[in-house]
């Protein structure tokens, strides 16, 4: 089976201003590998150069309130991939286990392939949390308080 990848697939870890990859596993994904991701996990990512993938994931597994949607996880994701916090959500794997659905960056979600990301939700019995656009912008950081000294 052939697993489509976008042909600008993200290599290397991006930095604040760059973009990953968002993943979904194809139906040939390695039992293990679905078992530690998590059905209705957000997959973000990234390849390398010796045709694997970097992914980080995130599948809300304390039930948090603030990510029962599947971008806010998508973002959660992002940001520990960005930052390369500590975490155990990430793997490197075999590019055949996913395939690519969209792109990440700090400006927005873009997700390219909206059936196949529906599909795997909708697998996952998360279809309520699916993203109802495929292009999603985040809101702007808000600006620092301003101190004033007296």
């Amino acid at each position: 089976m052939s697993v489509l990848m976008g042909q600008d697939l993200p290599y290397e870890r991006p930095d604040a201003t760059g973009r990953a990859a968002l993943f979904v596993p194809t139906p040939n994904i390695k039992p293990d590998v679905l078992e530690a991701v998590r059905k209705g996990a957000a997959i973000v990512g990234f390849g390398n150069h010796d045709r694997t993938l970097t992914i980080y994931y995130e599948s809300n597994r304390f039930n948090e309130a603030h990510l029962q949607k599947w971008e806010h996880k998508a973002r959660k994701a992002f940001d520990r991939l960005v930052d390369n916090l500590p975490t155990v959500s990430k793997m490197t794997v075999k590019a055949d286990n996913f395939e690519q659905v969209g792109y990440i960056s700090h400006k927005g979600i873009l997700i390219r392939r909206m059936e196949k990301l529906r599909n795997w939700l909708d697998q996952s019995d998360a279809l309520d949390g699916a993203p109802e656009a495929e292009t999603i912008a985040f809101a702007p950081p808000a600006a620092p308080k301003k101190i004033n000294a007296e």
